[in-house]
């Protein structure tokens, strides 16, 4: 009996449920129990197989163990000689770094193919950006902002509405950029044949590493892009195509407002010396933080003039200080010709902004962020010869580097930092497009 398409959809959501019900926790370890009621026999290895069982669960759940699919789901056919579409999933961290190297790709697919259609799913809060690219999108907030939402729950909703999407676009390609892919994610790409699917990660997987082990097999290319120091790290063997590609950064130089129009954008004096400063930390209420110090430290000198960088995903700040300005707004970079320095923490997105758009920098690298080695990276700034790092920060060490870097700012070497293609990812993905759609068409 044929069925329509809305009838198959309903069969294979209900598939879905199912097979969500028959992995849960509770519906697994009350069939063990009612099998050992069923046969007398196994009651009796109860006290070893139950354990098991748990310990089992546990590892799943921890991601250190393979989860066993059900094989039974209703697959859909991507159709891929009517839609150019690539859909895009973004999570959202503590900033802009997933979303920002995400639309960065998206702009530039988008010039090397204008006919090309890309559509956002995402977690973060800030739509309203995309509409000046054209972007629309699809929006799910974080399991974190829902009251009565436990994990288990959300994954399926991510897996529900992200089913829907791929269904209404059917997109020739799925790009995520994330550290770690989730469940309801990885569950929704696997109902879908021909899809072409891609991870893009900063870093790469490490053995020792605790991102779940089939959740790499799921890809079928991983982006690893490049920082600026080179890692030798023992990568787990995981058998999927992965290449590199030079660190991805929003905007380029011409896409930068004029000095002048940033300035009166700004409202900063034309002939003043403009120092931004983005910490990402730290109260500047409060006299003996670091921002606060920084500030200060800044605007002893009469002629300093101090645009403070705010993130649209924080609390709005308060702050009633003279020459000092905030500056909310995305991206902060369109305003880089304004500023004679900057005062940054050592982050990969902002380090490779200032870098590209070749801003003397005083680093204040955060030396507690696990594997992100922000020393590390910051000294290749010392090395080619546009910044300046202070790692041990106090009211002295602070105000020292600072003269130093209003001193010097005009005299550090910034002509000689190596160009990068921003283009050459996306011609990459267009190619791989094209290479998979004419596959599809042989076979």
């Amino acid at each position: 009996m044929d069925l329509s398409d809305t009838s198959r959809k309903r069969i294979a959501r209900l598939e879905r449920e199912v097979s969500r019900l028959r992995l849960s926790p509770s519906l697994r370890l009350g069939e063990h129990i009612t099998k050992a009621m069923r046969y007398p026999w196994r009651a009796p290895f109860l006290i070893i197989t139950l354990p098991t069982l748990m310990l089992i669960i546990a590892f799943e759940m921890l991601g250190k163990r393979k989860v066993i699919p059900n094989k039974n789901f209703s697959k859909y056919n991507i159709d891929n000689s009517h839609q150019n579409t690539v859909v895009m999933f973004p999570t959202n961290g503590i900033g802009f770094g997933h979303f920002t190297r995400m639309l960065a790709t998206a702009k530039r697919m988008k010039k090397v193919d204008p006919n090309l259609e890309i559509i956002f799913f995402t977690t973060m809060p800030t739509l309203h950006i995309l509409k000046e690219y054209g972007i629309p999108s699809h929006h799910v907030s974080g399991a974190k902002y829902f009251k009565h939402l436990d994990s288990t729950k959300w994954n399926a909703l991510i897996e529900e509405q992200l089913v829907i999407c791929l269904e209404m676009h059917q997109p020739k390609m799925f790009i995520f950029d994330g550290a770690f892919p989730y469940r309801g994610m990885l569950r929704a790409m696997s109902s879908f044949r021909g899809l072409d699917k891609v991870w893009m990660r900063r870093g790469t997987f490490k053995k020792g590493t605790n991102i779940p082990v089939d959740s790499i097999s799921h890809f079928d290319l991983i982006i690893h892009p490049e920082d600026s120091v080179l890692q030798d790290i023992e990568e787990i063997n995981h058998g999927v195509e992965s290449i590199t590609c030079s660190p991805i950064v929003l905007l380029d130089d011409n896409e930068l407002m004029s000095r002048e129009s940033a300035r009166r954008r700004l409202g900063v004096p034309l002939n003043s010396t403009v120092v931004y400063v983005q910490l990402g930390a730290g109260e500047i209420n409060e006299i003996q933080s670091e921002i606060r110090i920084t500030i200060d430290a800044l605007v002893k000198n009469k002629d300093v003039h101090v645009v403070l960088g705010e993130s649209m995903l924080g609390s709005r700040l308060s702050i009633n200080l003279e020459r000092v300005y905030l500056l909310r707004d995305y991206p902060n970079s369109m305003y880089y010709n304004a500023f004679d320095a900057t005062i940054q923490a050592g982050g990969y997105n902002s380090y490779h902004e200032v870098r590209k758009f070749r801003i003397p920098t005083l680093f204040y690298p955060n030396m507690n962020t696990g594997m992100d080695d922000q020393l590390a990276r910051c000294n290749a700034a010392i090395d080619e010869g546009w910044g300046m790092v202070l790692e041990n920060r106090n009211e002295i060490s602070i105000n020292t580097e600072i003269q130093e870097l209003l001193f010097n700012c005009n005299n550090l070497k910034v002509d000689g930092i190596k160009k990068t293609d921003s283009m050459m990812l996306a011609e990459e993905l267009i190619s791989r497009i094209g290479k998979n759609e004419s596959v599809s068409e042989e076979e």
